[in-house]
Formats: structure tokens, sequence, C-alpha cells
């Protein structure tokens, strides 16, 4: 579909899921998530991203928007029309521009660790420094720099097997796609404005000690998105699904069970 390869998870019955994975990893961040709801009344769908895991990876520049168009693209391949949409850090972002390209794709919302902000001018600044390193150098060293960051020093020691397949996933994403999605995450629009128009019911997540997207970020979504309520994770870091599955799992679950009443409600 539009010209590339997707690679993606499909799995179980009921209200459909999209889930919307981050950088630099691939659809297996959403392991936890995909056993506590597929086959008990959920459809989770899970695609590697372009760039990433075993989709095709595209050189140049990959915009938040080219990425939006892909999730809008791969489920018309399925024939869905609406569904719950989850993404986590750049899939919250790439979940926003779905919300503002397709608002009628999206029953429900759930952003995680998500700055909905454009991009600052040292921050372009870093991220295209950051992909020609990646393109330079692979993703050896970077990993080791920011695993602690995408999760505690506490989880990270605590939570071995966590941080095992964290490490995975970095090191084996394509260095030209996370360049790729770094330069289009340079460019990003300010999503600022967008959130009071998002009508979908929302779930807002946070790590209380994430360091890269603070709980304060997800308060200030909190404050404009009409109809949303907050979730602060404590003891993990970027990655609350990973970091403490159990408890996101709990509070995911709970949300989309009442979305899909509420789906299901005019046909009782």
């Amino acid at each position: 579909m539009r010209g590339i390869d997707v690679h993606y998870v499909d799995l179980g019955v009921g209200y459909p899921i999209l889930f919307v994975h981050g950088h630099p990893f691939d659809h297996t961040m959403w392991e936890p998530q995909v056993r506590a709801l597929a086959g008990r009344g959920f459809r989770v769908i899970a695609p590697d991203l372009r760039g990433y895991g075993r989709s095709t990876v595209v050189p140049g520049v990959t915009t938040m928007d080219a990425f939006a168009r892909d999730q809008d693209a791969l489920l018309e391949h399925l024939g869905l029309d609406v569904v719950g949409v989850v993404g986590l850090s750049m899939g919250g972002q790439i979940a926003l521009e779905l919300c503002r390209l397709f608002p009628d794709r999206v029953d429900c919302l759930t952003l995680a660790a998500t700055n909905p902000y454009a991009e600052t001018e040292q921050g372009r600044a870093g991220r295209r420094a950051m992909a020609r390193r990646l393109r330079a150098q692979g993703m050896g060293g970077y990993t080791d720099e920011v695993l602690v960051g995408m999760m505690t020093e506490a989880n990270v020691r605590a939570l071995p097997a966590v941080a095992d397949h964290v490490r995975a996933m970095m090191y084996a994403a394509p260095p030209e796609g996370a360049a790729a999605a770094l330069e289009g995450r340079a460019q990003r629009p300010d999503h600022v404005p967008l959130l009071r128009r998002i009508s979908a019911p929302t779930l807002l997540v946070a790590g209380q000690e994430d360091v890269f997207t603070p709980p304060d970020f997800t308060e200030a979504m909190h404050v404009r998105i009409p109809d949303s309520v907050v979730e602060i994770i404590e003891g993990a870091g970027h990655l609350p699904n990973l970091e403490r599955p159990q408890r996101f799992n709990e509070v995911l679950r709970r949300f989309l069970e009442r979305s899909r009443a509420r789906v299901r409600a005019p046909h009782l």
C-alpha cells in the first residue's frame, strides 16, 4: 500500500484497536497489550511503521503526515472504517495526525508519553544531527545512551527481560528508517490547536518518571481535550506499557470497554 510493504499483526475479533508504536521500536513493543486484549472482545491491529521492523525502509524524510496516511491505508485495506487508536510517544503524535487528517476514523484515542508541541529550534537541530549520526554510525551507540531514559534506571536493573526487549528493538531498527523519522519529527506540526477539536473520548497516560515527556505535558493536553481522562503511572518512565504492563493494561482495558459499550449501546 502507498508504494511500500507493511508488516502487521491482526489478532482477535471484536472492537478494533490500532496500536501505533514509538521510535525506534516496532510492533512488538505492544506485546503485553496484545496478549491482554486479543480474543477478549477486541481485535488488535499492530503494524510496523514504514522504516521500522519488517516494513519497507524509505530513505529521506518520513513526516508524521506520511505515517498517518499509512495507517489510514492499512485500515482501508482491512475494511475498517472506525477504530480505537492507541499511540505512544511518536506513535501518539501519529495518532494526533490521524485525528487531524481523518477524524471520523478515530472512535476513541489513547495517547501515552506524547508531546503535542511543535519541535523547538534547538530540538530540530538535535534531531537532524542525530539522524546524520544514525546514518553514519548505526543504532548501537544511540541505543546504549538512551536506554536509561526510555526506561527508568531502576527498571533497567529490576526488569532485565524488559530492558533486553527494548534494547533489542532499538538495535534492530533500520538506521535509515529511524533517521527518516527523526527528520520528519523535526518538521512536526503544533498539535495544541487540534486538541480542543478532538471529539473522541481520550485516555492520556504518562509515566511518573518520564524524562522525555513529563506528566506536565499530559496534564496540559487534559485541560484542552474536552472528553479526556488522565492516568499517571507510578514507577514508570517513557514506556509505561512495558515498565508497568499490568497497571497500563488495567487502565487501558477499562477505558476501551467503556468505548466498546458505547458503540454497542444503540444496537441493544
